[in-house]
């Protein structure tokens, strides 16, 4: 559509003006003559008159812009892309291992994130032992293992803060357990998809659905989107692109079921993208509630044109409950 230029005058604006102008200059009655007539020479050699006011020219259309290097993104994502996908099916315990590098970056991201802005001091050590414990544990020992990893963390923390003056304990401690939940828990549960026998299917089945849905929300969303999502939360999220996420989702989603998962029907793929975008978005807006709270664009710059580790965790993390509850409700967990 036509942009229309906002400094374009109204009916009755600049150029009225110019008429009344002119109307104050001439006779003030109709029947009223001057008192004297013009030299005849200074009818034939008339003053030059101001130009008018021209209409300032109207601003070329802007294009819209995603807001980041573009280039630098996707260089960045499929390095990241190649990295996974060959530790995910060469050797899983490899696999585990860049699952708890990158639990401990986001803690070190989040936590530092959180001394800066807030002055709230989550201990980073026993936050990131425990958390690559969690991970660890939650593949070698289940879900039994992962929340007895759970309770030692926070354990850890409480008593970790203990070494500090106690001005702020509470705040750094009840900081420290939110972290411990927010990241590394979340993260345990792609450990427990690995576990199956079909394991690294289930967790590419996982991570398809997370970035098509990412994708599908910017695709769509940067064309079509109208309508904002949460503005207070996230001005860049339209209901447009929901629904591209939602859509993208779930046509991903019934192949992966069909193709990639033992034992899956298709048309549980559908339901399980439905949750995949539902999940996906949540996750998103509730780290950019974390950042609008701490007043920051990214929780930082490792990646270049993504921002930070938890940049890119943050619709992944809330997604990996959702995914392994469904795929064991689906297929079961063997």
């Amino acid at each position: 559509m036509p942009i229309v230029p906002d400094d374009v005058p109204e009916y009755g604006g600049d150029q009225d003006e110019d008429r009344g102008a002119a109307r104050l200059g001439g006779p003030l009655f109709r029947d009223k003559t001057p008192s004297a007539r013009p030299h005849p020479a200074a009818s034939q050699n008339p003053e030059p008159m101001p130009d008018a006011p021209h209409p300032a020219p109207a601003p070329a259309p802007q294009k819209k812009s995603a807001g980041r290097d573009l280039g630098a993104a996707i260089g960045v994502g499929v390095g990241l892309g190649v990295v996974i996908i060959a530790s995910l099916f060469i050797v899983k315990a490899v696999f585990v291992g860049v699952i708890a590098v990158a639990v401990v970056v986001g803690l070190w991201e989040l936590t530092s994130r959180l001394q800066e802005r807030k002055d709230i001091k989550a201990p980073l050590v026993p936050l990131a032992v425990g958390g690559a414990a969690m991970v660890v544990a939650g593949y070698v020992r289940g879900v039994e293992g992962a929340w007895v990893a759970v309770a030692l963390t926070a354990l850890a923390v409480l008593v970790w803060r203990m070494t500090e003056p106690p001005e702020g304990y509470l705040k750094d401690v009840t900081a420290g357990v939110f972290a411990a939940f927010y990241v590394p828990f979340l993260a345990t549960f792609v450990s427990l998809m690995l576990t199956a026998d079909d394991g690294p299917f289930r967790v590419l089945t996982f991570l398809l659905l997370t970035v098509v849905s990412d994708t599908g929300a910017y695709a769509v969303g940067w064309r079509f989107g109208r309508n904002k999502l949460a503005p207070r939360i996230s001005p860049g999220k339209t209901r447009e692109g929901l629904f591209g996420a939602i859509a993208f989702a779930m046509a991903a989603g019934a192949l992966c079921m069909q193709f990639l998962i033992e034992g899956g029907i298709w048309w549980q793929g559908l339901l399980l993208g439905l949750a995949v975008a539902a999940s996906a978005t949540l996750g998103d807006l509730g780290e950019s509630m974390i950042k609008r709270d701490l007043g920051i664009k990214d929780m930082g710059t490792l990646l270049p044109g993504h921002g930070g580790i938890m940049d890119r965790l943050d619709s992944l993390l809330p997604t990996a409950p959702v995914v392994w509850l469904l795929l064991v409700a689906f297929v079961g967990s063997a």
